[in-house]
């Protein structure tokens, strides 16, 4: 077996560097949880790393097909290039057996550190624990691995308002749901990301000074419903499974 036909990290690199690094983590595992568990992921703010990040899946499956489907894709307005890590990350190592401890590097006098301020830095190692995804999302039931992530393109926001459904009410089904319990890292990526996925989908609508809830509208009724009932419970982040309505007109 090809050494790489085992790697189960991916790399990824020309990422837009304006992002701040835990957006885009969150905005990383919004998109590449559809296809499996995700273990770690890497992203530092260093000038060496700027614009790249590594993601650890549980299995090397996930990993190639995330790799394979996510190529090229626009995120952030940029493309994204991927290709497998030169190494495993450290946590998948240690879960296949094959870590071995990187030698500690003896750290700088006061004036080498101030002497180099401002020059590049090395990039961290690639199994650093950046931040641990406990919660196992998986792919969404009835879409095939790679369909919820084609054709994004930029929204256009509409300024008519909908109402908000009042508690203990269920409105009546119609093309415009109503998300709540969204966490407050919420972007309109990560929502066009899920929603897309459905034929007829039109628009995201955040509300201005609320992070937790939003609309997204579809061309009709019956592509709602389908949106509806299989991103209910979605998780953009391990503790904010969403909430979905229907909207109140």
């Amino acid at each position: 077996m090809h050494e790489l036909e085992s790697i189960n990290t991916i790399y990824i690199n020309n990422l837009n560097e304006k992002i701040k690094k835990e957006e885009l983590k969150r905005s990383l595992f919004a998109v590449f949880s559809q296809f499996g568990t995700i273990v770690d992921i890497l992203a530092s703010k260093n000038l060496k790393m700027r614009g790249q990040a590594f993601v650890a899946f549980k299995d090397h499956a996930s990993a190639r097909t995330a790799l394979n489907s996510m190529q090229g894709f626009p995120f952030y307005d940029k493309p994204l290039r991927i290709q497998y890590a030169k190494t495993e990350a450290d946590c998948i190592a240690k879960m296949k057996g094959t870590y071995v401890e990187r030698p500690k590097v003896p750290r700088s006098s006061t004036g080498e550190r101030k002497k180099k301020k401002g020059s590049k830095e090395q990039p961290a190692a690639v199994g650093a624990v950046a931040q641990q995804f406990p919660v196992q999302p998986g792919l969404l039931p009835g879409v095939a691995p790679g369909a919820m992530v084609q054709n994004l393109v930029s929204n256009v926001f509409s300024s008519h308002p909908v109402a908000a459904v009042p508690p203990n009410m269920e409105p009546s089904p119609n093309q415009i749901l109503f998300l709540t319990n969204l966490p407050e890292e919420t972007n309109e990526m990560m929502l066009t990301v899920l929603f897309r996925q459905f034929p007829g989908f039109k628009e995201v609508r955040l509300v201005p000074g609320r992070h937790d809830i939003a609309f997204v509208e579809f061309d009709n009724e019956a592509v709602a419903a389908a949106a509806k009932d299989s991103l209910q419970g979605f998780r953009l982040t391990p503790t904010h499974p969403i909430k979905i309505t229907f909207a109140k007109k």
